[in-house]
């Protein structure tokens, strides 16, 4: 009899009471767990209809669904009585020290972050960045790959690139071609201008708005110098001013003006000698 009063005593003191916040855990756990999963789904679709980068939406999914959980596990622990309060400052300590010793990491990882979020370039495009120049293959989370004109690849650290200018050459759809003619000082100027005018018009790579321009820039040591300002397309860019640059020349030769190269006159002096 006694024991089975001491049993009873120890299931409404003990079992009963444990076994209540053991259910209350598990539930506060499951309806947690579901509640995150919904929350992070739900964040995913805004987030892909704002055309995020699918890398960015997926690593913000997982860093939100371990936050949201951890709060989960806490709230689960508490309801079992374990002292959350030690958890929750041995955690901070641990995310502390982990942030300091991973600085650099950091500061790459924010720097990735904000290249996906606002999108200074895509991957082609052609940019100058981080020290380096060429199309972009890849942006990552960390670091972002370059492919340079001769086909290498260069990694770059994102931190290196969002603390400096960014120049990114394929951003526009149109881009205007800077080149500097010259011609010799006794070559017809009128002649020159109007043949390079006649030539513009001729390529139909280059736009009529805005209009081209042709002028007189400079009047350097050994030339007359002209700006040469067309606008293209900006796929067009390099294609036209490589076979504009090669045009004139050929030109040129054609209609008798001269494009001088760098030169120097030396003038000797012969001095009498004394008798």
């Amino acid at each position: 009899m006694f024991e089975t009063e001491k049993m009873a005593e120890m299931i409404d003191t003990y079992l009963i009471p444990w076994g209540i916040n053991i259910a209350f855990a598990l539930i506060i756990f499951i309806v947690g767990r579901i509640v995150v999963s919904v929350i992070v789904n739900l964040l995913g679709k805004v987030m892909a209809r704002s055309k995020y980068d699918t890398m960015l939406v997926s690593f913000i999914k997982s860093i939100i669904k371990a936050l949201l959980m951890l709060f989960v596990i806490i709230a689960s622990l508490d309801q079992l009585g374990v002292d959350t309060t030690s958890l929750v400052a041995i955690f901070g300590a641990a995310g502390l020290a982990i942030g300091l010793s991973m600085k650099d990491s950091l500061q790459n990882f924010a720097a990735g972050v904000l290249l996906l979020v606002f999108r200074p370039f895509k991957a082609g495009d052609y940019v100058e960045a981080g020290g380096t120049a060429g199309s972009v293959k890849h942006i990552g989370i960390f670091t972002t790959m370059f492919t340079t004109p001769d086909n290498k690849m260069v990694i770059v650290p994102n931190g290196n690139i969002y603390g400096d200018n960014i120049v990114n050459y394929s951003a526009m759809d149109t881009r205007r071609v800077d080149m500097v003619v010259g011609i010799s000082y006794d070559s017809d100027l009128r002649k020159a201008k109007e043949i390079l005018k006649e030539m513009l018009e001729a390529d139909e790579r280059i736009l009529k708005d805005p209009a081209p321009q042709v002028a007189v820039s400079e009047l350097a040591d050994s030339s007359v110098n002209f700006v040469v300002r067309p606008w293209v397309k900006t796929a067009d860019y390099w294609a036209l001013k490589f076979d504009f640059t090669e045009a004139v020349k050929l030109r040129f030769d054609q209609e008798g003006i001269g494009i001088p190269f760098p030169q120097m006159d030396v003038h000797l002096h012969k001095e009498e000698s004394e008798a």
